[in-house]
């Protein structure tokens, strides 16, 4: 019988990162051992300095900053400062109608928003029928860092049709919940919506407006929403940071 030799925490490979023909990559080992480290450690400690891992380990320093970049990547490690520290674990978002506020409230963290832009422009032929108003009229553009316990996590952009929320700029605080402030405000409570996820690469801009490298991978959600009544509402395009960032939902039979 073939013995696995891989992860036993839930969810992982069998035969985590090693291949058919058994020969596991030198820096992968490394990686082994350094996911083991961060478990003594714990959450916030600081890592050893790449020569310190090199000479510990016996490698060069390139396979230490290929473990390390691995680990970065998959949320186990961030950087702080000049070093780099253990993570905690990712922030779990439901895919559900609630806001990304009520979402990591739960999580026992403080939710928070930078506004980065709020422009009115000419709705497109495109956008016209997802915000339910005429080509040509106007329409809100609003851009909001998000951010959990004051760390960069993300980035929102909202169109949604002036006539909705004629004063979206006098009457709004960009750091509290949207949802919040069309059901307490306006009266206008969200009934449904149509989601899609996919991975992507940010932008340059994006990057730097989140506080990432641009290799790192990021979940990207597209949602278009609608009021109790079925009238189209807005359109959400939000980056979550994929190092950060786990969504989570319950399935039933059909």
């Amino acid at each position: 019988m073939e013995k696995h030799s891989g992860s036993s925490q839930p969810g992982a490979p069998v035969r985590s990162g090693i291949p058919e023909h058994g020969r596991i990559p030198k820096y992968y080992m490394v990686k082994a051992k350094l996911a083991a480290l961060l478990d003594e450690l714990g959450e916030g400690r600081l890592l050893p300095t790449e020569r310190d891992l090199a000479v510990g380990y016996e490698v060069s320093r390139e396979t230490v900053r290929q473990a390390l970049r691995e680990l970065l990547l998959e949320g186990r490690l961030r950087r702080k400062g000049r070093g780099t520290v253990v993570a905690g674990p990712k922030l779990e978002q439901p895919l559900a109608l609630a806001s990304y506020t009520e979402g990591v409230r739960r999580q026992g963290l403080g939710p928070g928003r930078t506004l980065v832009s709020l422009e009115r422009f000419p709705c497109s032929e495109a956008l016209a029928p997802e915000v339910d108003t005429k080509p040509g009229e106007p329409v809100w553009h609003m851009e909001r860092v998000l951010r959990a316990d004051d760390e960069r996590v993300g980035l929102e952009s909202t169109y949604v049709a002036e006539c909705r929320v004629p004063r979206l700029d006098s009457d709004f605080d960009p750091d509290s919940s949207f949802y919040a402030y069309l059901r307490d405000r306006l009266g206008i409570a969200v009934g449904d919506a149509d989601e899609r996820i996919e991975t992507v690469l940010a932008t340059p801009r994006e990057a730097m407006l989140i506080g990432t490298p641009p290799a790192l991978p990021m979940l990207l959600l597209h949602r278009v929403s609608r009021d109790t009544s079925g009238r189209p509402l807005e359109r959400v395009r939000t980056l979550y940071r994929g190092d950060r960032f786990s969504f989570t939902t319950r399935l039933g039979p059909q």
